[in-house]
């Protein structure tokens, strides 16, 4: 009996099998055993299955004793992501309307003949507006992003962070690397740094917004960038950078981007332009990037 074809272990420049977490249940290719989700399996990408960790081991074991026992069945496998997948926006728009709801409720209770004139005459407080400012801000750079989106550069809007009520507003990977892209909107304040330190201090830059120190968003990217690193451990092939993405602010005529404390800030334009470059991730790595940062950060409910 001729042995089945199995999709190699090996290619020139990248593996045809890696070991993985399965997304989804499914059936060794080998022995027919049944793989749950989440539990630990050799996906071959050629043809799309799975074979189980203890018949790779086997085979590996015994090649040469003969030929292999047919193939049962492949795993059922998905349909891929969309090239951009999520809603820009939608969890900082639906804590606005939250937020605005919640007061209209309270001034009407609390003057049931009066509330409604004042609802008219006082606008929501800053608290509750920053957050329709900044919803707006995430659709409009999803907007730019959905516009170069393909195959070769995916997009993930709006992930929950699992355990907290914090979300990542932008997931970009590209042939480059994966990127966290944060976006800001500051109306006409510049994005700028300055240095610190000198002498007896180690120099650092300092981001600043409208002459204002604003290294708050640096340090709180960096706890995403911590979070996107730890979900893709075993691509350690693969780079982690981020952004911050600064909206209607007061960039000078001939700008250049820069970075604080290893975060690019930047303009959706040039944004978009450096996520485009060339690099070592081909498509099918791109997308399986991707699938494996849905898993981690799921879409917002």
């Amino acid at each position: 009996m001729e042995q089945p074809e199995e999709p190699p272990d090996s290619q020139p420049g990248k593996p045809a099998s890696r070991r993985m977490k399965l997304r989804y249940a499914g059936v060794c290719t080998r022995c027919g055993a049944t793989l749950e989700a989440g539990e630990a399996a050799d996906y071959h990408r050629a043809s799309r299955t799975v074979t189980c960790v203890a018949c790779r081991a086997q085979r590996a074991d015994s090649l040469a004793d003969g030929p292999a026992a047919a193939p049962r069945r492949a795993v059922e496998v998905p349909p891929g992501l969309d090239h951009v997948d999520g809603e820009a926006g939608a969890s900082a728009a639906a804590e606005f309307q939250r937020r605005h709801d919640a007061r209209r409720e309270r001034m009407m209770a609390a003057h049931p003949k009066a509330g409604r004139l004042l609802l008219a005459v006082f606008d929501d407080p800053q608290s509750t507006t920053a957050w329709s400012a900044g919803a707006v801000g995430e659709q409009r750079l999803g907007q730019s992003l959905a516009k170069a989106a393909g195959p070769a550069l995916r997009v993930l809007h709006d992930r929950r962070i699992p355990g907290t009520r914090a979300n990542i507003d932008h997931l970009v990977v590209c042939p480059t690397g994966v990127y966290v892209v944060d976006s800001k909107r500051y109306r006409n304040a510049r994005p700028a740094f300055k240095v610190e330190g000198g002498l007896f201090a180690k120099k650092r830059r300092v981001l600043t917004v409208g002459g204002r120190d604003r290294s708050s968003l640096v340090a709180g990217l960096h706890k995403q960038l911590d979070l996107v690193r730890a979900a893709l451990a075993d691509e350690v092939d693969v780079p982690v950078g981020g952004y911050l993405c600064f909206l209607d602010a007061d960039w000078p005529l001939f700008a250049d981007p820069f970075s604080v404390e290893g975060v690019g800030v930047v303009w959706p334009r040039k944004l978009v332009s450096m996520l485009g470059k060339p690099g070592p991730l081909d498509a099918e790595r791109i997308e399986d990037l991707q699938w494996q940062l849905h898993e981690a950060f799921p879409r917002q409910q």
